[in-house]
């Protein structure tokens, strides 16, 4: 075989490369993990306290903002309302602009379920990260001891191949692990969030569509 000139300069960059990104990787595995564990954790918290709102009960709150007919109504009927404050904060801020004209009213209605759904991508978008980067760092972290582990095979250094797999395995399990952890996390988690934004949305249009009836009855000052 014909060796081409610089072919083993090159050879041994890759391997340095490849080499010293074995701590990086595992490291990386380590964090993921605990972020993985604690995160979970969370999740369990955020189940114990979370109020799961039923259809029921939204079908009676829009029905309550329309028997209200005003603002106020509305403001009073979320104020009685045992769901929870996030709903709350939203269709009160909006029921509190009755000055606002009925473009107005909806913008600030869309910019307020826009900044709720960059809260529920944000809270989901670390644990989206460790379900794609787990098992690719577990990846690299099986291949990368593999390399010295076979050149050690080759010169019958049988403890250093053995070396090499287990750091291999090991990296494999975690990230494999990190990853199902983090995806179980983020499928709930957006379960919940689409349930909670698609709640908000039914409610803010509702409290649109009644405080621009109540426009129509009365005089428009703005």
């Amino acid at each position: 075989m014909v060796a081409i000139p610089g072919s083993e300069m090159l050879s041994s960059i890759l391997h340095v490369i490849s080499q010293s990104l074995l701590i990086p990787v595992i490291v990386g595995l380590l964090a993921f993990m605990l972020y993985a564990i604690i995160s979970f954790g969370g999740l369990i918290s955020e189940y114990t306290g979370r109020i799961r709102v039923s259809t029921e009960e939204i079908e009676k709150i829009i029905s309550d903002f329309a028997n209200t007919g005003t603002s106020e109504g509305i403001k009073e009927v979320m104020d009685k309302s045992d769901i929870p404050a996030g709903y709350k904060n939203i269709i009160i801020k909006i029921a509190s602009h009755p000055e606002l004209g009925s473009k107005s009213r909806e913008a600030l209605a869309r910019k307020l379920i826009e900044k709720e759904e960059a809260m529920a991508a944000k809270s989901l978008e670390k644990t989206d990260i460790v379900t794609r980067l787990g098992p690719t760092l577990g990846l690299m972290g099986t291949l990368i001891p593999m390399g010295p582990g076979l050149a050690a095979l080759g010169s019958g250094d049988i403890n250093t191949l053995a070396n090499a797999i287990i750091i291999a395995f090991d990296t494999t399990v975690v990230g494999l692990a990190a990853g199902a952890i983090a995806y179980v996390i983020s499928k709930v988690r957006r379960r919940w969030y689409e349930e909670y934004l698609s709640n908000l949305d039914a409610l803010c249009e509702a409290a649109l569509e009644v405080m621009d009836h109540g426009k129509a009855q009365t005089p428009y000052a703005g």
